[in-house]
């Protein structure tokens, strides 16, 4: 995945927990994604259903998040975008269709 993202890329995870917030740069973007993981106890799955692109370098991908923590499930839909330059993803912004199941699970 680092041939694929700027070194100086960011994600924003919105939400009220302590999974949300800005993550600057290829390193921190990656350990939130480790976070995911890891606090999942390995079970934490994003898989891509649909993928769409704009005429201004954006990709949208639509994903399920599915796993399990405490005792809790989630599965919640979520669509990604992506801000591509130069053939590197620059930015990406989480949106998800149930906001309150997404932070009731990491809660």
């Amino acid at each position: 995945m680092h041939e694929i993202f700027d070194e100086r890329s960011s994600w924003h995870t919105p939400g009220r927990t302590s999974i949300a917030g800005d993550r600057r740069g290829r390193e921190a973007v990656f350990a939130q994604f480790g976070r995911y993981g890891a606090e999942t106890s390995g079970t934490f799955r994003a898989a891509l259903e649909d993928v769409f692109t704009t005429d201004d370098g954006r990709v949208v991908g639509l994903h399920r998040n599915t796993g399990e923590r405490n005792g809790k499930r989630l599965d919640v839909s979520c669509c990604i975008v992506f801000e591509v330059k130069n053939g590197k993803i620059v930015s990406g912004r989480e949106h998800f269709f149930d906001l309150y199941n997404w932070d009731e699970f990491w809660a």
